[in-house]
């Protein structure tokens, strides 16, 4: 399959769940600071879910401006992503508004686990299906890119141990390692 329509179809999701997510953040009750200070949670959870979905897409475009086909793997693991990800807004509230929540925290943290464990395996059926394109420039395999998931383990033993939003803080923690690592590691030239 070329890539064309399908950059364009997952790049509309991930147009729509954000969108869907921040429609999600409710107002604050008042008029005031205090009011706005009252939904930093909610805040915090919702910049955590839009730097995933973000980060997601930039890693997308860098990977399809060297990429002119993909395999109907790539594709299910995509659309499995896709399903996935659908899920963040619902997740992303049910967290801001429960940080104290293990099951809310549980279910935030998997859907980051879930999503980063597609996105390696997307990356590697992309490799496969185009060994002679220069890909492999991008470094996208690079052990670096697993920081950001042992991280997010190291959220799961504090929130079941001694501090319940030990995920919710590691989440963020990860996304900007992830993306610091993206930034190090995909750089390519593209012949401009």
């Amino acid at each position: 399959m070329e890539t064309n329509r399908f950059e364009t179809f997952f790049d509309a999701i991930i147009a729509i769940i954000i969108t869907v997510l921040v429609l999600k953040i409710p107002q604050p009750a008042a008029p005031t600071l205090g009011a706005v200070l009252e939904l930093k949670s909610i805040y915090i959870a919702y910049l955590i879910s839009f730097l995933i979905l973000y980060n997601i897409w930039y890693a997308n475009h860098n990977i399809f401006q060297v990429v002119e086909n993909i395999d109907n793997n790539t594709v299910w693991i995509y659309g499995i992503m896709t399903f996935v990800i659908s899920l963040l807004p619902y997740f992303t509230i049910w967290l801001a508004n429960h940080i104290y929540s293990i099951p809310a925290e549980t279910m935030f943290g998997l859907i980051f686990i879930i999503t980063h464990i597609l996105n390696t395996m997307a990356n590697w059926t992309i490799i496969k299906s185009n060994p002679y394109s220069n890909i492999h420039e991008l470094e996208i395999t690079s052990p670096l890119h697993n920081i950001p998931l042992i991280v997010l383990i190291i959220g799961f033993v504090l929130t079941y141990t001694i501090y319940i939003p030990g995920i919710y803080i590691t989440c963020l923690l990860s996304i900007v390692l992830w993306i610091i690592i993206a930034r190090f590691t995909g750089r390519v030239n593209y012949g401009n």
